[in-house]
């Protein structure tokens, strides 16, 4: 295990939250310490999931460990992540992002799902999961295509968290000077 680095974590909105990740060509040393950070910086940040735009990398990579507080970690680091099914059923989760802090909002997914990645060490894998994980998978999902959670509610909703976000950002920047 190498020095860990703690990535800053990219507060909507922010052009760079909207970008098309590209796939990884190998999980190679670099992409494990691009995982590791990720990780590190997401449990920092008391976060389930994090997924490389938030921290102004454009692979397509995420880290998710939905393990409870007083659990050990059960950490999942997933390179070019793809849905294979997802269900028929829908659950609606509330859903929080680290890049839209403080702001929770009830989104609609498939319940279930059945993902392919390359894991850790470069190996194809496929998880079938429901639940708090499945949510979270895809919502760190959406964030390799450029989509937050709250492009899935509606606009009005949308447009009071981003203003809100806009506001907070101006005055930490106000504090500053």
């Amino acid at each position: 295990m190498g020095v860990m680095t703690l990535l800053a974590i990219i507060v909507a909105p922010d052009p760079r939250l909207k970008i098309s990740a590209k796939p990884v060509a190998k999980v190679d040393d670099d992409v494990r310490k691009l995982m590791d950070d990720m990780l590190e910086s997401m449990h920092s940040a008391n976060g389930i999931g994090l997924a490389a735009p938030q921290v102004g990398d454009e692979r397509r990579v995420i880290v998710v460990d939905v393990s409870a507080k007083d659990a050990d970690p059960a950490p999942i680091r997933m390179a070019n992540p793809e849905l294979e099914w997802v269900s028929d059923e829908y659950l609606i989760h509330e859903e929080g992002c680290l890049s839209l802090p403080e702001h929770f909002s009830d989104v609609e997914r498939p319940g279930a799902i059945r993902v392919r990645y390359l894991d850790y060490d470069g190996e194809i894998q496929e998880l079938e999961t429901d639940g708090v994980l499945a949510t979270c998978i895809q919502h760190e999902m959406d964030h390799l295509d450029g989509v937050l959670f709250v492009d899935h509610i509606s606009s009005l909703k949308r447009n009071m968290i981003l203003r809100k976000l806009t506001k907070s950002k101006k005055l930490a920047a106000a504090d500053d000077d």
